[in-house]
């Protein structure tokens, strides 16, 4: 399948101000879905712990979730950017609406088999890959801002890290793990509301006849990975974050976890935990307001300071020293977020976005699960702190070679959704043009 050549109103977004009826709509969308799902880590943990099951049954649990959701997204871009990209993710909050509500019954009755646990989450994360690539491409249809809506609903999302733990905790505690999945459920219930009550401004439609489905499937696809292929400045992030996820990220959450708790204990560790999510809020809200030339250049320099994070507690500072550099960690990782999601956003044409949005997903989670299972060989080869100190020289690493390559640090800022040629769609005004809504 080919692209026609975009019409004025191509990619249009809402020409008011940022905070719309259907970008506030949105905005609580994706707000009540991070609190659900910074809740549930906690109800899976509790939950299996309580009914005999160990920590590998935990993580298997987990995995089976981020596998199937990192296997599939790439199928979801294609789907998103053929069919009604709302509809699609209403049907993936109704989906996970059952699946958490069936996992709360089970948790409730005591009825608690770990491979029904595994097959709930590997169905949520094929939900979760239908209904992820459609996040990328409904932003700049909704918000003429777009960097204002990333850092506002990444703000939101910090604080819903800040405050599920918690909130989660104390569901465990009144009533049981079942809660925290009944709560979960509710999150996509109120999200799926959400985005039915959601105007989203047409885009053109792109279906081909029903018996060449398959083959425009594959062109799709052949096309996306084309698309992504041929911007350095997004192959090269992806393949430098390779190193991040490897080196870096996935050996901090499980070694700061192993350390802050054997050295202090978990409440300790939900401190600091606390603060790296207070540092996410402030990173969101930096990012809020600075408007970079060069946002990946910006965004390179912000990640350098993830680097405390595992190195304050490699380095076995006291408590307020961790959450220190928790905090600063928190805010570099956040603002980098906002600079990388809004590059994406408006450099990518429309018609393509979902699709490479989903390809640049999947090669940022391929990695996650790799360094996550050699953190625990190389702790015991290095010792933990040794891991931690080296996860922070390959964040400082990792942003000196965003920053010297020249795709990536000279990319220009766009404040519009892309054109087929990457032109910034706008009108005189700076405000981006609108056709009729889509429900």
């Amino acid at each position: 399948m080919t692209h026609g050549r975009a019409g004025a109103g191509e990619g249009a977004v809402a020409a008011q101000g940022l905070w719309s009826r259907d970008f506030a709509l949105f905005f609580v969308a994706r707000a009540v879905a991070a609190l659900g799902d910074a809740m549930l880590p906690v109800a899976l943990a509790a939950g299996l712990l309580q009914h005999g099951y160990g920590a590998g049954a935990v993580g298997l649990a987990m995995a089976s979730t981020v596998g199937s959701f990192a296997t599939l997204v790439i199928f979801g871009g294609v789907l998103a950017d053929r069919f009604d990209t709302r509809r699609l993710m209403i049907g993936a909050d109704l989906v996970r609406l059952a699946t958490q509500a069936l996992a709360a019954a089970l948790f409730f009755t005591g009825q608690v088999v770990l491979w029904q646990i595994c097959v709930i989450g590997a169905v949520n994360g094929v939900a979760g890959a239908v209904f992820q690539p459609g996040v990328a491409g409904t932003v700049p249809r909704l918000a003429a801002d777009v960097q204002g809506a990333n850092g506002a609903i990444g703000t939101a999302e910090a604080g819903a890290q800040l405050l599920g733990p918690a909130l989660a905790g104390l569901l465990v505690a009144f009533t049981s793990p079942g809660g925290v999945f009944a709560a979960h459920a509710a999150t996509y219930g109120l999200g799926a509301l959400c985005l039915l009550s959601l105007r989203l401004p047409p885009l053109p439609r792109r279906g081909g006849p029903a018996g060449r489905a398959v083959a425009a499937f594959l062109a799709d696809l052949a096309e996306g990975w084309r698309e992504f292929r041929s911007r350095a400045w997004m192959w090269g992030v992806i393949v430098i974050w390779c190193l991040m996820m490897v080196a870096a990220w996935g050996p901090t959450v499980p070694l700061v976890a192993a350390e802050v708790i054997g050295e202090h204990g978990a409440g300790t560790y939900g401190l600091v935990n606390s603060a790296f999510g207070a540092g996410t809020v402030i990173g969101g809200l930096v990012a809020f307001r600075l408007r970079p030339r060069r946002m990946l250049r910006a965004g390179g320099v912000a990640i350098a300071a993830f680097a405390c994070f595992p190195a304050a507690v490699g380095a076995g500072l006291d408590v307020p020293g961790m959450a220190a550099g928790a905090v600063i960690g928190g805010a570099g990782r956040a603002f980098w977020a906002v600079m990388w999601a809004t590059s994406v956003q408006t450099q990518v044409p429309v018609g393509v976005l979902n699709r490479i949005h989903a390809y640049e997903v999947a090669g940022s989670l391929a990695m996650v699960p790799v360094g996550q299972s050699l953190a625990g060989p190389a702790a015991d080869a290095f010792g933990a702190d040794h891991v931690l100190l080296a996860a922070g020289a390959a964040t400082l690493a990792v942003s000196a070679a965003l920053l010297s390559v020249p795709a990536i640090r000279n990319l220009p800022r766009a404040d519009g959704p892309a054109l087929r040629g990457g032109t910034a769609l706008q009108a005189p005004d700076g405000r981006a043009h609108r056709k009729g809504p889509e429900r």
